[in-house]
């Protein structure tokens, strides 16, 4: 059969099985708030209290205000991102924007550094940290074998991947559970960190002229910062489903302000509570900071914490699968990744092929354990895809005044982003220059080698559009709709 016969037999194949399939807006407002709180708070606020403290000198007050700072941080770019996914819903997040702001060749680096490394790498590292914690207690007193992580991480990956392929309601119940569950975990840390504080069994030496410790410097104020914004990552992932959300106008802006503003007076009043148990000395030199304050808090029921930070990782990888998915589908349906990616199973509609290549990526980064340490060095270009969209945001402002914009964010707090993110980027590089940056800036510059044959020039192997084919009808996919309009419905 020639290249046109096989093209056409699978458009018309595509008809058959299904006319107009596109992925259903069946997100609601409980929904996207559960999706966003699920995937910030992971293992960050059970670990990161310890490094922010560190690099604060152990002065509680900066500490402290570090947090409340990352909260604001990560509140600001979000507002820069309801405003974008009010006014184009479409999945695929900041790529898109990105695409529509600043054109195809950043958007191009863009999808091939998050979905070749930093996405990829980022599920892998969240993956084995569930194994190692849900192996843990029956290694008590030694390490847990890596062979044996590596099979639970890959294990687990793969669940999540086919629940997220077979059903949206199904994941989506999934992160709503999780969410409650983990919110559970971190009030009963909170409540119990309040008692005490009103007893005479708390510890409030700590906030005691919580500013006259040893103030740090700029550059490790820089480094307290990065990681009171380790514990923030997620708070992107809405607009990467804002084509799944009913009226994406109204619910991505609510979505956002309840979701963040939730996470900081967790985050802080979490933090209070370690302070209320364990001295910074303690909290800087624990290896886990929830579990050793179960330990001196709820002795009884101490086992709970180690549970929840599993809980806790387990619906933050789901949300970090089910983005990716997205990404690499808006990526497919822009025509910077192949075809087959773009296409929704036509029962269960859902980016099937987007999905699969998405977790067998992730699941080679598990093997490799020295690639995940990479993933550090890969902090500038997060940071620089950040900015890019904020820019991206800016430049349609004036490109499109006449664009429909149910919310727009004050101005002055895109460029505040900016210029924030600017920081991040230098601040790694200029305070410990070390090969490896130029490693992950050449990786996000090879993409060019990709771009210019294969999208620019549009040069199409030979045997692809038989390929596709047979993928298309082993896979029961269809194409979707070209982006339309989006109105509320």
């Amino acid at each position: 059969m020639s290249k046109e016969g096989a093209s056409k037999q699978c458009q018309d194949n595509g008809r058959e099985l299904n006319k107009g399939v596109n992925l259903k807006r069946s997100l609601g407002y409980f929904d996207s708030v559960c999706f966003v709180i699920g995937s910030i708070v992971g293992a960050g606020i059970f670990v990161s209290p310890a490094g922010v403290l560190e690099y604060s000198q152990l002065n509680v007050g900066v500490a402290l205000c570090i947090w409340a700072a990352s909260g604001v941080l990560s509140m600001m770019c979000s507002l820069c991102y309801a405003e974008l996914g009010s006014a184009l819903p479409y999945t695929g997040g900041e790529y898109f924007h990105v695409n529509r702001g600043l054109g195809s060749l950043p958007a191009f680096i863009f999808i091939w550094t998050l979905t070749l490394f930093i996405r990829p790498a980022s599920n892998a590292a969240r993956a084995l940290t569930f194994a190692e914690y849900v192996t843990k207690p029956f290694y008590s007193g030694c390490p847990v074998p890596d062979l044996l992580k590596k099979i639970i991480a890959i294990g687990i990956l793969w669940v999540l991947g086919i629940i997220n392929t077979m059903s949206v309601k199904i994941s989506t119940w999934v992160q709503n559970i999780f969410t409650v569950l983990k919110m559970m975990a971190l009030s009963l840390i909170v409540i119990s960190g309040l008692v005490l504080l009103g007893t005479d069994k708390g510890n409030s030496e700590s906030f005691k002229d919580a500013f006259n410790g040893q103030v740090p410097n700029a550059v490790q104020i820089a480094e307290s910062f990065y990681q009171g914004l380790y514990a923030f990552s997620g708070w992107n992932y809405l607009n990467y489903l804002a084509e799944e959300i009913k009226h994406p106008s109204k619910n991505i802006p609510r979505t956002v302000f309840t979701s963040i503003t939730a996470v900081i007076v967790f985050y802080l009043l979490v933090n209070i509570s370690y302070l209320t148990v364990l001295s910074p000395r303690e909290i800087v030199s624990s290896a886990a900071v929830s579990v050793t304050w179960a330990d001196r808090a709820i002795p009884t029921v101490a086992w709970i914490i180690p549970v929840s930070v599993a809980v806790s990782i387990f619906g933050s990888l789901n949300g970090g699968i089910f983005m990716l998915g997205r990404l690499n589908y808006a990526g497919s349906k822009e025509g910077h990744l192949p075809s087959i990616i773009s296409m929704i199973h036509v029962q269960h509609l859902t980016p099937a092929p987007a999905m699969i290549i998405s977790i067998i990526i992730s699941s080679i980064f598990v093997i490799p354990s020295d690639l995940l340490s990479l993933t550090n060095y890969f902090s500038f270009c997060f940071w620089l895809l950040i900015g890019l969209t904020t820019v991206s945001l800016i430049v349609l402002r004036y490109r499109e005044p006449n664009l429909h914009r149910p919310y727009k964010v004050f101005l002055p707090i895109a460029y505040g982003v900016v210029a924030v993110t600017l920081f991040l980027v230098i601040a790694p590089i200029v305070q410990s220059p070390k090969v490896e940056y130029f490693y992950a800036l050449l990786f996000m510059l090879s993409s060019l080698i990709v771009y210019f044959p294969f999208v620019y020039f549009k040069l199409r192997l030979p045997y692809f559009d038989k390929i596709t084919c047979f993928l298309q009808l082993f896979l029961e996919v269809s194409p979707t709709n070209i982006y339309e309009d989006c109105k509320d419905q």
